[in-house]
């Protein structure tokens, strides 16, 4: 009996072997019909799904055979997996010197007859193979070998299946958590904005009651602006707060708004440079949506209009067009323009270009990020054209 050598790239074959996290789990009716329908086509009274680990060769899947694994240096499919690419085939081990006297030969389970094809998985290595088995001599005609082959690629389909499946349980598991820290993170910050919020607005009360009189109307103005701008912020606090806990919340709570005035809101909202310009649509245009998510929306885009702008005077531009599903806005600036290689990038979390602002500052990369997830969150997309050194131009859509 010949022991089978090691592969070359063993190291990395068992590497990819474990990455499936299949060894050793239970049977499974998909690999089980597998070798089912390849002991019916070939005739043969075993078929297996093998594996073969650094010792042993295990079976996902073990029609006809009683044993879940056998030692790695008996395996007929440890000499299977050294040429990927070949059907291996012994008509009749007892005269093969590899095998004559393999105890698997001389005794139970008595293989005389083996085919086997190996399973080679996306990156090109041999996991193991799907064989059939015979305690006779014989042979495989053409169409039963195109048919093993067809069910090893079954069986690699398999594979690849459970691994994205485990793949993306592994990335639920982990989001679940992340989800939870940031709700606690989000309660524990509301918490901690909503105090000096809520004193500088009832300090803005107590003055305007107190000092009303005294004041010109330039001030009784400013006092009006921070109580309006006190009660903006809190609410708008207490809906993303709402937000961290379930993003469906902003599917479900859509209000009836007038663009223009939503636009006057963010501008008033964010600190907008005297040479810059802001055109919006005039006419009266109504939008059904989440209004703190379209405020987010805007705000973001608005200011990386005006921090990434080196222009002696800088122009927003807001485009509005409507179909019967979709409400559609196009956010144009004059600014500095992004790089086509970068457009997808920008969207990217904690994705910065490595430019500096107008104000000598690096951008975050969360923002364009959280916009996207917004306007998917309301059915929408979102993408950009620009020309460097010309204008760059965000256009997204809101599901009505």
């Amino acid at each position: 009996m010949l022991k089978p050598p090691i592969p070359e790239n063993e190291r990395e074959r068992l590497a990819a072997l474990n990455s499936y996290q299949i060894l050793d789990t239970l049977p499974e009716q998909g690999f089980d019909e597998i070798t089912l329908i390849a002991s019916e086509i070939c005739q043969t009274p075993i078929s297996l799904v093998s594996l073969i680990d650094n010792d042993r060769q295990w079976f996902k899947s073990n029609k006809g055979l009683e044993v879940s694994e056998t030692p790695k240096e008996l395996a007929f499919c440890a000499h299977a997996i050294l040429e990927p690419q070949e059907v291996m085939v012994v008509k009749n081990a007892v005269t093969d010197e590899r095998f004559a006297d393999n105890p698997l030969v001389t005794g139970t389970p008595k293989v005389i007859f083996y085919t086997g094809v190996p399973l080679i998985n996306p990156d090109g290595y041999a996991l193991g193979t799907l064989c059939v088995i015979d305690h006779k001599a014989r042979e495989l005609n053409d169409s039963q070998i195109i048919a093993l082959k067809a069910l090893a690629n079954q069986v690699v389909a398999q594979l690849e299946l459970k691994k994205k499946v485990t793949e993306l349980n592994n990335t639920r598991r982990e989001l679940e958590q992340s989800n939870e820290y940031l709700e606690k993170f989000a309660v524990m910050a509301a918490h901690d904005i909503r105090n000096p919020l809520t004193n500088i607005l009832l300090t803005s009360q107590v003055l305007k009651d107190r000092f009303k009189d005294k004041l010109d109307e330039k001030g009784n103005k400013f006092l009006d602006i921070i109580n309006n701008s006190s009660h903006k912020l809190i609410g708008l606090l207490e809906k993303m707060l709402a937000y961290s806990k379930s993003n469906q919340i902003l599917a479900q709570n859509k209000e009836e708004a007038e663009v223009l005035h939503l636009l006057e809101g963010v501008v008033k909202l964010i600190d907008i440079p005297l040479e810059f310009k802001i055109e919006v649509p005039l006419r009266p245009i109504k939008i059904t949506t989440s209004l703190v998510a379209f405020e987010q929306i805007m705000i973001n885009l608005f200011n990386n209009a005006i921090r990434y702008n080196n222009k002696p005077e800088g122009i927003i531009k807001v485009d509005f067009a409507e179909d019967n599903w979709f409400y559609t806005f196009n956010v144009t600036d004059n600014g500095i323009g992004i790089a086509s290689e970068n457009f997808e990038m920008i969207f990217k979390s904690g994705t910065t270009l490595g430019t500096k602002d107008r104000f000598n500052k690096d951008g975050s990369g969360i923002g364009l990020c959280t916009v996207k997830s917004l306007v998917e969150a309301l059915g929408g997309k979102i993408n950009v054209s620009s020309e460097v050194g010309e204008y760059t131009r965000f256009t997204f859509t809101l599901k009505k």
